[in-house]
């Protein structure tokens, strides 16, 4: 979270010099985040016609020459929907956990959040209760944006729970991968299935997977 208190500034720093500054430590910003830290959108708009900015999306700015993450759309995503958390395929994909190439981020967010509109990268929103939105997270940074993703354990749980979406062969494979590369134990998945009500579902699969192992 930002520091919302009176800032002083170097008199000699223009609005374009903190711009890019700012840009630098926090990797991207919206707009409302800018005019917080003073920037007057004018700048940002002079930025952005002499090159030295980016509009990733409506309202949403970057460095020209930032360095660019393979996740990058997961820090963009992010950033678009400051309550949202990423998961399922997405999650996978990020702990090296599926071979499957999501062309939408998935992120979950809660029952009466907004729906984001579509600029920027797309996105495959999946709406969770509060109590589910409120645990089994963790934060990844990636282009210094804090990205908040739903743990391992968590994450293959949802898959199993959201099957149906994901498919039923990708949430397997991924259970096997985390087991095999001991990403998570048993103990912590068989856990997290029995406190999100998917045990039943999971066990037979767990079971398996832990002999074959």
């Amino acid at each position: 979270m930002m520091d919302q208190s009176p800032r002083k500034y170097n008199a000699d720093e223009t609005q374009a010099e903190r711009a890019r500054g700012l840009l630098a430590k926090h990797g991207m910003m919206r707009i409302s985040e800018l005019v917080a830290e003073g920037i007057a959108a004018t700048t940002m708009s002079r930025l952005l016609t002499d090159g030295a900015v980016l509009r990733l999306s409506r309202g949403l700015y970057q460095l020209a020459d930032a360095e660019i993450d393979t996740n990058h759309d997961l820090a963009e995503a992010a950033k678009r929907v400051p309550k949202g958390v990423v998961c399922l395929t997405s999650a996978l994909a990020y702990h090296e956990l599926t071979d499957q190439m999501p062309r939408k981020v998935w992120m979950a967010i809660g029952p009466k959040e907004w729906t984001p509109v579509e600029h920027g990268p797309r996105l495959r929103i999946v709406r969770m209760s509060d109590r589910l939105l409120q645990s089994d997270i963790e934060t990844h940074i990636i282009e210094n944006v804090s990205v908040s993703m739903f743990t391992i354990p968590r994450t293959l749980v949802d898959c199993f729970r959201h099957r149906k979406s994901v498919g039923l062969n990708v949430a397997v494979e991924a259970l096997r991968e985390a087991l095999r590369q001991r990403k998570a134990t048993p103990a912590a998945i068989a856990e997290c299935a029995r406190e999100r009500g998917a045990w039943s579902l999971m066990a037979p699969y767990l079971e398996t997977l832990t002999l074959d192992g």
